[in-house]
């Protein structure tokens, strides 16, 4: 008896699990291969959830999928393409410092190319760094991600 109830309890859980999440699988599971697999395919019930989930993370492509706009994920909208950017700013960060601090330089000039800042924009894009220095470069062991992200969040 006490198994019957116990299954009549998780069954009404279910049911009332699919009910509630018809529609909502790529909300709840987000995106990556799981969701393409298994969206056409199941009716968006919990299990179908689960399994796009499990698969979702198992692979760990939403990673990918983010990062490259693939895998009906969306790309950030400050996410930086280019990784010649991320290999420069890691290498040059004190000439960057250098340059943003006096507004021009060789290096200021090499960055905004690689974030394709078109030469029109680029006066207002340095004076913009230039009076956001200590927004970009936050403190001496600052790291070179954490540099672009600045830039982008105060530049764009």
């Amino acid at each position: 008896m006490k198994k019957v109830f116990i299954c009549s309890v998780i069954s009404a859980v279910l049911i009332a699990g699919m009910a509630f999440a018809a529609g909502t699988a790529h909300q709840n599971t987000g995106c990556g291969l799981g969701t393409l697999l298994w969206e056409n395919k199941a009716d968006d019930s919990s299990v179908s959830q689960a399994l796009q989930a499990t698969t979702n993370g198992t692979f760990g492509n939403q990673t990918f999928g983010i990062s490259t706009g693939t895998s009906e994920c969306k790309q950030p909208t400050r996410f930086v393409k280019n990784e010649k950017v991320n290999q420069f700013v890691a290498h040059n960060m004190d000439n960057i410092a250098k340059d943003i601090a006096t507004g021009k330089g060789e290096s200021l000039d090499t960055l905004a190319e690689l974030m394709d800042v078109s030469v029109d924009k680029r006066p207002a894009f340095y004076s913009n760094l230039q009076t956001n220095f200590s927004h970009i470069f936050t403190s001496e062991k600052v790291e070179a991600a954490d540099v672009i992200d600045n830039i982008l969040s105060i530049s764009f």
